[in-house]
């Protein structure tokens, strides 16, 4: 596979530097892209850069992961319009050990072969610099005129910034610089890749490369994604989207890209799933015979949910997606674990009952009516009863003696109430 050939039909590609698609044809090399370590779980934000690099490996080339432990400590200038909190070295191994086993389900890090990736946290050869050996050994080989030109430099500086720009920030270029310096020395390492925001950086460390050591370097950025709409990609309501299950359930994640635009799958399918060119071309076909069926998002959501959870999370969260259109039964419910089950039903009222009452048995009148709020009155559950409008469980109720018990418990925790077609309850045993 040609790497080059494969990103630009992807759209991945925004700048690239002259001679690149002949060093990787010439021979096997290595490059990087540098991750964020200010949390210890990589966001889809960061899928782009780890896309890019699985391609890299995919096409027979060295991919190596830096995880920016120093330059976590500082802060990027670039898009930023403040700076960003510094952390301590516990807090940073402990991001790094997290974000390494989630990048070893997209990259082959422990196989052996030539090509296998590799994880590199700059902190461990930054904190050897002083301050006295970093002016004299970097500072002194890229001027400040070169600095003041890079456009993350000018934006800070200019008159829409209210902060500034901090000495620490201004020096940011120098250190990612290094970064590219050492992994070229130890490493052979000939490409960086990143954001488009990233090409000022990155830049800075061919021509270092090329001052200090008379070395070629490349360069290579992906367009900032965006949605359609102009909004912020990976941001809901209630912020990123993660890859750990804990911060973002698989269902979650999964109904993220199920809920895309017809603009925004057509690019996203591209640029986050392995699918090749004809695949994604059919796919795109099959979207403008019959849009309604959105067979681009269904099988974008498919790809990235199964590539970042598994096969099991994927076809989970196709069943709970299932539910609040009326197709589930309790069967399907009781295969929910908890976290799924709360992601489904989220924002819907929840009443708590003391799960002694469930283990001795509560008549469903007193429980709707009276223990809880469901219903306002005994009177008008039984007449929705007598109607055929409840159901418990996904399990019409037909019965109005009937007494519910702990064996009914979702999980051992949970009754779903439902009450006509569109208004659900929760009720939680403690």
């Amino acid at each position: 596979m040609n790497f080059i050939e494969e990103l630009t039909w992807r759209g991945m590609i925004h700048d690239i530097t002259p001679g690149l698609d002949e060093q990787l044809q010439k021979e096997m090399t290595a490059a990087y892209v540098g991750i964020d370590p200010t949390a210890d779980s990589l966001h889809i934000g960061h899928l782009v850069s780890v896309m890019m690099l699985k391609h890299f490996q995919i096409s027979g080339h060295k991919p190596i992961a830096l995880v920016g432990g120093a330059t976590g400590m500082i802060g990027d200038p670039s898009g930023k319009s403040d700076e960003r909190n510094l952390l301590d070295e516990q807090t940073l191994r402990h991001n790094e050990s997290c974000l390494k086993e989630q990048l070893a389900k997209f990259l082959d890090f422990e196989s052996g072969a030539a090509n296998a990736a590799e994880l590199v946290n700059n902190y461990d050869w930054m904190k050897e610099f002083s301050f006295l050996e970093f002016i004299r050994d970097i500072g002194k080989h890229i001027t400040v005129n070169y600095m003041m030109a890079k456009d993350s430099v000018k934006k800070r500086l200019g008159e829409e910034s209210k902060m500034g720009l901090s000495f620490t920030e201004f020096t940011y270029q120098l250190v990612q610089g290094t970064d590219f310096l050492h992994l070229y020395r130890e490493m052979g390492c000939k490409l960086q890749m990143g954001g488009s925001d990233q090409w000022g950086n990155i830049t800075t460390g061919t021509e270092l490369i090329r001052r200090k050591e008379s070395g070629e370097a490349f360069a290579l950025t992906c367009p900032l994604i965006t949605k359609a709409d102009g909004g912020k990609f990976g941001k809901t309501e209630s912020g990123n989207v993660w890859l750990d299950p804990k911060l973002t359930t698989p269902y979650k994640f999964y109904q993220f890209w199920l809920n895309v635009s017809d603009a925004d799958a057509e690019k996203y399918i591209k640029i986050f799933t392995l699918l090749n060119q004809n695949e994604v071309e059919a796919l795109i076909q099959e979207q403008d015979v019959a849009p309604n069926l959105r067979p681009l998002q269904k099988r974008l959501a498919k790809e990235v949910t199964c590539m970042v959870h598994s096969e099991d999370e994927y076809n989970m969260s196709v069943e709970a997606s299932q539910i609040l259109f009326g197709k589930a039964t309790t069967q399907s419910l009781s295969k929910l674990d908890k976290e799924t089950f709360l992601s489904v039903f989220e924002g819907v009222p929840t009443f708590e009952i003391d799960r002694s009452k469930l283990d001795e048995g509560v008549p469903v009148v007193e429980l709707l009516a009276a223990e809880t709020a469901v219903f306002p009155s005994k009177g008008d559950l039984r007449r929705t009863i007598k109607g055929n409008g409840l159901s418990l469980n996904k399990a019409k109720l037909a019965d109005q003696e009937y007494v519910v018990t702990s064996e009914d418990l979702i999980n051992g925790s949970y009754l779903l109430i439902q009450k006509g077609k569109k208004n659900y309850y929760i009720i939680e045993a403690m």
